[in-house]
């Protein structure tokens, strides 16, 4: 039996510590993109007005999105980080209109800034903080260990040996802080190129020795559109595609921005565990 197979028959039902409650990550959970910004790569994924953001949020829920990820500063390759206080702004104003909305969603942070993680869970009780940076932001380990949020850390390196030694280590200095709930996000997208990204994607099985949840966001990402050679608008069928791939290599949460179609491919892939 290859590793591959070896992983989809171990599957380890995760959970998370969310306000108190574990949440189970076995049939794997969908995260729908909620972003709040003027610039994101996928100009179906901004939402700025009031209604917008409301109609995005009831969207994400009754599609079956387990997780509402808000993001207020773009990380789209290229771009330029907004400031921080009009992340700041962007985010508050949005987590209002949620949380008002929607008071019982686990709601998702995607900053790389810890004053900003902060706001969100002091003042709206966000209950996971989704770092895109490694926590280069000297002050973010420390805030969630404190505040005891699950927090997801992507990697940067554009290699499973570096990716491995580098969760390894930031792992360790999160659980000697005393936090326990860590997803690991391999970066599709962020510091790879085309190839390395496929190649990542082909042995993220390898990662399940952690013994950690996998996050995967690949949703309509340039590695998808290049090589189909259409827009963004158009990569649905090849976002569905690869995170079906991804299911099948142990992701336990697919972070997306169209919620029914990776809820429709969890659900038709979990069929295939009894019999692999």
């Amino acid at each position: 039996m290859d590793i591959f197979l070896y992983f989809c028959t171990t599957m380890i039902d995760y959970t998370l510590n969310i306000r108190g409650q574990l949440i189970r990550m076995q049939p794997p959970v969908v995260m729908g993109i909620l972003n709040v910004t003027p610039d994101s790569f996928y100009a179906g994924s901004r939402v700025q007005s009031e209604d917008e953001i409301a109609r995005r949020a009831d969207q994400i829920i009754a599609e079956g999105g387990a997780i509402i990820d808000v993001g207020a500063c773009s990380t789209r390759p290229g771009g330029e980080p907004v400031a921080a206080d009009e992340e700041m702004s962007r985010m508050r104003n949005a987590l209002r209109i949620i949380r008002a909305r929607h008071p019982e969603a686990i709601l998702s942070i995607d900053t790389f800034r810890t004053d900003v993680a902060r706001m969100a869970v002091g003042e709206f009780g966000a209950d996971i903080i989704n770092d895109v940076s490694e926590g280069e932001d000297p002050g973010m380990f420390r805030f969630v260990a404190e505040a005891q949020v699950p927090y997801i850390l992507m990697s940067l390196q554009p290699n499973m040996h570096d990716m491995i030694i580098s969760f390894v280590r930031k792992t360790q200095q999160l659980r000697e802080l005393g936090l326990n709930d860590i997803i690991l996000d391999p970066g599709f997208g962020f510091g790879k190129t085309m190839e390395e990204n496929y190649q990542l994607l082909a042995g993220m099985d390898r990662l399940q020795v952690l013994e950690l949840p996998i996050l995967v966001g690949i949703s309509r990402k340039r590695m998808i559109h290049q090589i189909l050679h259409v827009t963004p608008d158009e990569a649905l069928n090849g976002t569905t595609v690869l995170n079906t791939v991804a299911l099948l290599r142990g992701a336990s949460i697919l972070r997306v921005h169209d919620v029914r179609a990776a809820v429709e491919a969890v659900t038709i892939t979990s069929q295939l565990s009894p019999f692999i």
